[in-house]
């Protein structure tokens, strides 16, 4: 699937993806710094990934896990600080929940700082019904993948 917005590109060619350019971005947000890099590489093999290019520079990326019939996980997602602020975030966003693969799915995340966003595209606050647990056992680590 290829989209394009402005001057950007929109994919979800895993060949594109700048793999060092995800594991140095996503190491330094709130939400996936304590993962170490191997299991980022793994989620990302695991998942369908979009990314956004400006050329051919990564700017962009998101990443869903879904069971592919009901329901997706909308996670990762991020554009890079000089690129905030144009509607790329929520071109991205759009381009994925709009998506003949998604669009019928019922779609979740997670946000601490975004909510104003997700709701523009639909999403609601939940919170009676969802609950989340935390993983377990942080020390071990299992690389045989």
């Amino acid at each position: 699937m290829e989209v394009t917005y402005k001057e950007y590109l929109i994919t979800d060619d895993k060949e594109k993806l700048n793999k060092l350019m995800i594991l140095e971005y996503l190491g330094q947000s709130y939400w996936a710094n304590k993962r170490p890099h191997n299991r980022i590489l793994k989620s990302i093999a695991k998942s369908h990934c979009f990314g956004v290019y400006h050329n051919d520079k990564q700017i962009g990326f998101a990443r869903v896990v879904s069971d592919e019939a009901t329901m997706y996980y909308l996670c990762d997602v991020f554009v890079l600080d000089a690129y905030q602020g144009q509607g790329i975030g929520k071109k991205l966003v759009e381009t994925i929940i709009h998506s003949d693969k998604y669009q019928w799915m019922t779609g979740l995340l997670g946000t601490l700082d975004a909510h104003g966003l997700y709701e523009q595209l639909g999403f609601e606050r939940d919170v009676e019904r969802f609950m989340r647990r935390a993983p377990q056992g942080a020390n071990h680590i299992n690389t045989s993948f």
